[in-house]
């Protein structure tokens, strides 16, 4: 049995200008260890389980940032509905070793993410525990053609987040919830907000894998749609505060949510992420 399911996130890397800076940067924030892969690439490690990666930009045009990898288990299927769903392809599929094949791709409103369909390599060892990847949700203009299309392609089942916030918690098993706020560190009340679980579950917060936010006027025109994803800390405003100490910035100051406490940070080379303190025994952050 695959050690993921169908269309849900599996993998996490970043992209950065100086793959050693990176290291320092998240080997003191999360306690990461990391060894050497093949290239301009370094494994990072949490409790000796792989985590996530980090790679050295090999052109100065791409974007510094966190990308997001879905499984599947027919990359070249996968392929065919993004481009039949109105998607496109920036990469098509290509071997990477023994590892597996990967894939890239954009929806509809420009969100890039990744396809990873396995062979040597499953993806996370660790996640939803802290210092590991909690959490993904897309941030766009377009969210009636980019929910169609994630349905179509994934087979994503939808759950609305209500005025109040209830409905959703943005999260499955690990807690996480979604941000509610963009990269101006205002939270947005009543955000239009949908949570995504995979083909044959029961739709809702328990099985939620990932989620849609919107992106609205009051963020600048220039913004471009973007998948921010989520690492689990113990104590959220200490991963702040040590984010800054290590050169990094907030982009959204601490804040509770009805399933933790979150903030949304950038590393010191401009890698926007979020951390999620999630809720111990119902009871809210302190």
């Amino acid at each position: 049995m695959a050690a993921f399911a169908q269309s849900a996130p599996c993998w996490v890397d970043v992209q950065l200008p100086d793959l050693e800076a990176g290291k320092r940067f998240y080997g003191e924030l999360f306690g990461w260890t990391f060894r050497a892969g093949d290239g301009p690439y370094a494994d990072a490690l949490s409790d000796g389980k792989l985590v996530a990666a980090l790679a050295a930009k090999q052109d100065g045009r791409m974007p510094t940032a966190w990308g997001i990898y879905f499984a599947t288990d027919d990359i070249v299927a996968t392929v065919a509905r993004i481009r039949e769903a109105g998607g496109q392809v920036i990469t098509d599929p290509v071997r990477a070793g023994r590892a597996g094949v990967l894939a890239q791709a954009a929806d509809p409103g420009g969100a890039v993410f990744g396809l990873w369909q396995a062979g040597d390599r499953e993806g996370f060892q660790k996640q939803n525990e802290p210092d590991s990847f909690c959490w993904t949700e897309v941030h766009t203009r377009q969210k009636d053609r980019v929910d169609a299309f994630y349905e179509e392609v994934f087979g994503f089942q939808g759950t609305d987040l209500d005025a109040s916030g209830a409905g959703a918690s943005g999260a499955g098993d690990s807690g996480t919830a979604e941000s509610g706020a963009g990269e101006s560190g205002t939270a947005e009340s009543g955000v239009d907000f949908r949570m995504w679980s995979p083909a044959g579950t029961e739709p809702g917060p328990d099985t939620a894998v990932g989620g849609r936010s919107v992106i609205t006027d009051a963020f600048p025109a220039e913004m471009p749609s973007y998948f921010l994803s989520y690492f689990a800390v113990e104590d959220c405003n200490a991963a702040a505060g040590h984010a800054v100490r290590l050169g990094g910035r907030i982009s959204a100051p601490p804040f509770d949510i009805p399933y933790g406490r979150m903030a949304v940070l950038q590393d010191d080379q401009g890698a926007v992420f979020a951390v999620l303190q999630p809720l111990v025994s119902g009871k809210g952050a302190e």
